[in-house]
């Protein structure tokens, strides 16, 4: 039996399952959630939600869930809006912030960020470095505990 929380909140990012893992893609308009989330779907996640998201809590997990009238629909910026398989949910294990390249650390610490009350790991990525798409899957293998860091 689940239990749920009946707090919910609607933020503005995109959500991505790797592995069953929800990521959580945060930036603001034009950041590039939905262009990073092409790429993660391109190679094997699943879209959960594009844009906007619902958080709740669920058995002491932060779960997204697309809003029901966006359930399936992504962006492709420059060809329009499209209906793809999706996930109804995903419990959240990795948050991404996404930032300008500048503005990256080299060697950051590690972050978490609560939301709804949980403690969340969190990263701040560039969403179109090359390498955004191997550092997001890298983030989500240290947050799933199925990796660690060299300074562990």
């Amino acid at each position: 039996r689940r239990l749920y929380n009946t707090v919910m909140e609607q933020v503005h990012a995109t959500c991505i399952a790797i592995n069953s893992a929800g990521v959580l893609l945060r930036g603001p308009s034009g950041a590039g959630k939905s262009d990073l989330a092409l790429r993660l779907i391109d190679l094997g996640g699943r879209l959960v939600a594009d844009d906007r998201a619902d958080l709740r809590l669920v058995d002491g997990s932060v779960v997204a869930a697309p809003p029901p009238a966006m359930a399936g629909l992504i962006e492709a910026h420059g060809l329009g809006i499209f209906k793809i398989g999706a996930l109804s949910e995903a419990a959240i294990a990795l948050v991404v912030d996404l930032i300008n390249a500048e503005l990256v650390e080299r060697l950051p610490g590690r972050e978490m960020v609560e939301i709804l009350g949980v403690e969340l790991p969190s990263v701040r990525i560039a969403p179109f470095e090359a390498a955004a798409v191997a550092k997001v899957r890298l983030a989500v293998c240290e947050a799933t505990r199925n990796i660690v860091r060299a300074d562990d």
